[in-house]
């Protein structure tokens, strides 16, 4: 229990460190990058002021060779009166040595802190994703969250191990920039300032406007094709099958069209900005060569006119350069402003309250009172008014149509998510009242979706209680029917799952689900179509697994094989989120009502056989 507690105020800590919540609106994404950098922010901000002054001192070589040009204009013919001319040739040397070596030592400190901010961005998600609601987990996308946590800190990395010091660099460069382009000569100076300034219009052109919003939807197409492209692999076989193509994945080639009609809508759409920008950078020299050979003709000392044109041709590819960097530096922001805010919408779900003086209970029925409940982001609830009791050691069914609300009343109670309105209790407790890892501790659940490991079978069914021994795993792998599983695999309980062809069947995954769960040894058992996918064969062994399982149990069971709900102390028929019926079997066949029905066609389903019977003769 402490160290529960323990855990969840180091969360809360974490989040709220020097007053700085990484969930609040409107701070910048550079600010929550650095917080998330934690003891490395100093090497961010030691790199990007190294960069800018690389960027001053990248400059320059620039002055000492217009120096030196100078001193070979003003020295003809006779050179070897230009005696500081191989002295300014070393002080440009030396410029352009010590600006390298500071912007790599900028770089230097930018990458490794860009590395350990996307390591702590995977840290913290990863750690807020162990206290969200566990029904957060189950209507969330795996590859749509691997790619929100994983792909996005990654996108941060490059924004501040280049683009951010490249930023700051690109940002001090124009005002060194501009006073150097006034101080030589004001007339090609402002020759050459009128194209960036135009090149600053046609960028924000392009960055501006309905393309700000571009990275936005750029990241949301990113997640649907990463989503739907993983839920396409694990449908392949059933596409090889029946001989299918993409086409018939219609959601994932919608998110393929999408993604394709957004870039290249995007691509158009910077075109005409990006050939301006590019062509008025480099357009440069139509102006200041023309004006400066002009400029010379005109002037009395047209030597010294000329040794100004000299320095601003070879200045003015430096600004063009300075202009990209800013371009591809904007970029980047806004693809780590778009990264942040993605991460954020997991660090903003909630976790569920915990009671700060949490009641404890011995008892292990169950009660629903009055339990209404709305997923989420729904219009319409899931639940209404739903009311039944679970006496201990007894066996209650959950049966009735799909999306009748069966699922999510098993969700409830081991505290998926919280009851809306109404109580959900155990041992006369509500669980929102229980310390998490007491009611943990009492339910134990089995659902149709089994996730096993890429582990060993040893350590996938240990996955239930850790401090098990060997034979205490060996001994409910045998309660659950799970000795053939193991005699057929190369190294038995060592075996690791998905390795070298290792698989288990639907059913198979089914008891090893099962043997977790009587390791366990919980009070009370919540299964959810434990047989869904099991062949008759493994049905068999899931329902001797189940008697081993619930002995004595506290059971609330869902299932569509009415056959497995025959012997249930009392049965409860959901329909559209509501208790429709109840009773035993016997009493809901008397009712005739719609568990009557679902026997019926249940019954019809059993006898049908595939084939033409045998005509008389």
């Amino acid at each position: 229990m402490e160290q529960y507690n323990n855990h969840k105020l180091a969360i809360t800590n974490h989040n709220n460190k020097g007053g700085f919540d990484v969930r609040e609106k409107g701070k910048s994404s550079v600010a929550k990058l650095l917080y998330y950098a934690g003891g490395h922010k100093r090497l961010t901000v030691l790199g990007c002021t190294l960069s800018g002054i690389a960027a001053v001192l990248s400059m320059a070589p620039y002055i000492c060779i217009w120096y030196v040009v100078r001193g070979v204009f003003a020295a003809m013919p006779d050179y070897r009166q230009a005696g500081d001319l191989v002295r300014y040739g070393w002080y440009a040397l030396w410029f352009a040595l010590g600006s390298a070596a500071i912007y790599f030592a900028a770089l230097m400190c930018t990458h490794l802190a860009a590395f350990r901010t996307a390591k702590n961005m995977r840290k913290a998600a990863a750690k807020h994703l162990l206290d969200v609601p566990l029904g957060y987990l189950n209507v969330s996308q795996s590859g749509k969250l691997r790619k929100q946590i994983d792909d996005n800190a990654g996108m941060t990395e490059q924004m501040l191990a280049h683009e951010l010091p490249d930023l700051v660099g690109a940002v001090v460069t124009p005002v060194a920039a501009i006073i150097l382009l006034f101080v030589f000569d004001w007339r090609m100076g402002l020759l050459c300032f009128i194209p960036l300034v135009l090149a600053v219009y046609l960028l924000t052109r392009m960055m501006g406007g309905k393309n700000a919003r571009f990275f936005s939807t750029y990241q949301k197409a990113i997640e649907d094709l990463s989503a739907e492209a993983t839920e396409y692999v694990r449908g392949i076989p059933v596409v090889k099958v029946f001989q299918q193509t993409v086409y018939s994945f219609k959601s994932f080639y919608g998110a393929i069209m999408r993604y394709s009609k957004l870039a290249t809508d995007y691509a158009m759409s910077c075109g005409r900005p990006m050939t301006a920008f590019t062509a008025v950078l480099n357009g440069t020299f139509l102006l200041l060569i023309p004006a400066g050979m002009l400029l010379c003709g005109a002037a009395s000392n047209g030597w010294a006119v000329l040794v100004d044109l000299v320095f601003y041709i070879l200045f003015t590819p430096l600004c063009a350069m300075m202009m990209t960097r800013i371009m591809y530096a904007s970029q980047a922001v806004m693809e780590a402003d778009e990264a942040v805010r993605k991460l954020d919408q997991i660090m903003e779900v909630d976790p569920l309250p915990e009671d700060v003086r949490p009641q404890s209970t011995t008892g292990c029925d169950i009660e629903l009172k009055d339990v209404t409940f709305t997923y989420p982001g729904a219009k319409s609830p899931a639940l209404k008014n739903v009311c039944f009791q679970v006496p201990a050691g007894k066996t209650v069914a959950l049966v009735g149509p799909s999306g009748g609300g069966k699922s999510t009343v098993a969700s409830l109670i081991p505290r998926f998510w919280d009851a809306g309105q109404g109580k959900v209790l155990i041992g006369g407790v509500d669980v929102r009242n229980m310390a998490g890892h007491e009611l943990m501790d009492k339910v134990a659940f089995v659902f149709q979706d089994t996730h096993l490991f890429k582990d060993s079978l040893l350590e996938n069914i240990r996955a239930a209680r850790p401090d098990a021994t060997r034979q205490q795993v060996l001994a409910a792998a045998h309660a659950a029917q799970c000795d053939d599983i193991l005699s057929k695999m190369p190294q038995g309980l060592d075996t690791v799952v998905g390795t070298k062809g290792v698989y288990l069947s639907g059913g198979e995954q089914q008891r090893i689900a099962l043997a977790r769960a009587i390791l366990k040894d919980a009070p009370i058992i919540v299964l959810d179509e434990a047989t869904a996918f099991a062949d008759p064969e493994n049905e068999l062994l899931i329902q001797k697994a189940f008697e081993k399982l619930t002995a004595g149990k506290t059971v609330l069971m869902i299932a569509h094989r009415l056959s497995t709900v025959q012997d249930a102390d009392n049965i409860l028929v959901l329909c559209d989120g509501a208790v429709a019926e109840r009773g035993t079997h016997r009493e809901l066949l008397q009712q005739q009502g719609l568990y009557a029905a679902m026997w019926r066609d249940y019954q019809t389903s059993a006898r049908w056989k595939v084939g033409k019977e045998a005509s008389a003769v």
